[in-house]
């Protein structure tokens, strides 16, 4: 599976701690991330990851228009929810495009946590059946 990751800045490193907990399941699928994002990971886990921009600088518009092009399965992208963004309308035009194209979207640690279990598990895997003629 494709995988994309994305972290405001005060989740980056929780994003980090999480992709280290979670490498060898991490290591099995494609990752791509914004730029920053991906630096600090693969750095920390030796995970390679392909990297975009900055998300203030397009890398968030970069991984949409991989969502919209069905070219990501999965979405981790940690947001702050206390701390107003300047970008955070790029982040509400990310989760529509979750919603339209039926990926999977994790914006809290929990949330990916559960994700990543049921990746592990197999249970993400009806995007493959979603694209056959079976739906």
């Amino acid at each position: 599976m494709n995988i994309a990751l994305m972290a405001h800045d005060s989740k980056k490193e929780l994003m980090t701690h999480f992709c280290i907990a979670y490498c060898g399941i991490l290591s099995r699928h494609s990752l791509c991330a914004t730029g920053t994002t991906g630096k600090i990971v693969a750095e920390a886990t030796g995970l390679p990851i392909s990297c975009y921009l900055a998300g203030s600088q397009g890398g968030d518009q970069q991984i949409g228009s991989r969502i919209a092009c069905d070219e990501i399965d999965l979405l981790l992208m940690l947001r702050d929810p206390i701390s107003a963004k300047p970008n955070e309308p790029n982040d509400n035009n990310l989760l529509r495009l979750c919603d339209v194209h039926n990926v999977p979207v994790a914006t809290n640690i929990a949330t990916a946590e559960a994700l990543i279990h049921s990746l592990e598990r197999g249970d993400l895997d009806w995007r493959e059946y979603a694209k056959s003629d079976l739906f």
